[in-house]
């Protein structure tokens, strides 16, 4: 068989036991990585692991707490050097703005934006060890344009793409390249929160009219995450059906 694209990489996916995360798990073990997979939802978690056998370990993952990362972390390096990063864990609980209240904020704030810098800090000595590296953090669509009935999440995707940028400037002199990564609508668990007609009303928004599906968003993930996209870094990857155009 033919070595995968991430053949032996130690990779780190955060909110990886179900939706967009999991089939990123899935592509990369595929692609004959290591996943060190990390979320809060234990029960999904493990059975991730257990589809995956032994290129696949979940550790229970809570982004916003420091120690966990460095469990995930270890975990990886008792394989060998981490050269690869996905941070995916998000929330998304749509509110206006007068209808955001401080926990609301807070809440977004703390999963998706100060999760990802605990993500970046926690990767980067283990990755300037290897000699480079690449993460990919998750924005949204609502990162690069207004997002109405989204306060907090538009905040804290924004944040993400600002993050990815100052990073990647950093990073560059030691081999390891930052992108984001800005999906429309994807069809997973996240949008449960909508109802029907709001879903249906979205579609109508992209012009190729469907959903998403996870593996079409972890195919990207994917490519960012190896040597085909060796000159990339500080970019913003669309991938939305055409909505944003």
């Amino acid at each position: 068989m033919a070595a995968g694209r991430l053949q032996d990489r130690i990779i780190i996916i955060s909110g990886a036991a179900r939706g967009i995360g999991a089939a990123q798990a899935r592509c990369a073990v595929a692609e004959g990585a290591f996943v060190i997979a990390g979320d809060i939802l234990e029960a999904q978690g493990r059975a991730l692991e257990a589809e995956l056998g032994p290129r696949c370990r979940f550790v229970r993952l809570d982004v916003t707490i420091e120690a966990d990362w460095q469990k995930a972390v270890d975990a990886g390096q008792r394989l060998g050097l981490i050269t690869g990063l996905v941070n995916n864990a998000g929330i998304y609980q749509p509110r206006p703005l007068m209808e955001t209240d401080p926990e609301n904020f807070w809440l977004h704030t703390q999963v998706n934006q100060f999760g990802v810098y605990l993500g970046m800090r926690a990767v980067v000595p283990s990755m300037i060890a290897a000699g480079g590296g690449s993460i990919v953090n998750f924005s949204s669509t609502a990162g690069l344009r207004g997002s109405p009935g989204s306060f907090a999440y538009s905040a804290t995707k924004w944040a993400v793409r600002g993050m990815t940028k100052s990073a990647a400037k950093d990073l560059a002199k030691h081999g390891i390249r930052v992108n984001s990564v800005h999906p429309g609508p994807v069809d997973t668990d996240m949008l449960a929160v909508r109802s029907q007609e709001q879903t249906r009303e979205r579609i109508e928004q992209v012009p190729l009219h469907r959903l998403a599906q996870a593996d079409e968003i972890a195919q990207l993930s994917l490519y960012l995450l190896s040597s085909e996209s060796s000159f990339a870094t500080g970019g913003e990857f669309i991938i939305d059906g055409g909505a944003s155009l």
